[in-house]
């Protein structure tokens, strides 16, 4: 999603992903396409991640998550640190790819669910901040 993103013209984007195989995979890609400080790669989860904002690239204007299907009702207890409100910007997105069978809440974070989009056996969830929605 992030090599197309940066196909696309978004400036920069913060790719996290914790699993060897595919972290390997996404450097190749972006070797083999020509990225470089476009993407800025953190080979860790996303727990980890969120533990240290000192390395955000943030606030992210669009958020991406695409969990293990299986880890997916993580979401909530990792978006209600206190922190996380600084990695939305203002009028942000926050886009969950997950399996269509799951319900997610209402509300993630410092965000307000919009919409469903349901693709067979899998959904997108689309959240948004804006700024009536306190930090």
């Amino acid at each position: 999603m992030g090599i197309e993103a940066v196909s696309r013209g978004v400036e920069h984007v913060t790719s996290v992903e914790s699993n060897r195989d595919a972290l390997k995979l996404l450097q190749q890609n972006m070797e083999l396409c020509h990225i470089g400080e476009e993407i800025t790669v953190r080979g860790r989860t996303v727990q980890q991640f969120l533990n240290h904002p000192d390395q955000w690239n943030g606030p992210y204007d669009i958020v991406f998550a695409d969990p293990p299907y299986a880890e997916t009702s993580e979401l909530p207890s990792l978006l209600a640190e206190a922190q996380t409100h600084d990695l939305f910007a203002q009028d942000s997105w926050l886009v969950i790819e997950h399996a269509a069978k799951t319900d997610l809440p209402m509300s993630l974070g410092c965000t307000q669910f919009l919409r469903r989009y349901r693709y067979g056996d899998t959904a997108l969830s689309l959240y948004f901040r804006s700024p009536a929605v306190p930090a």
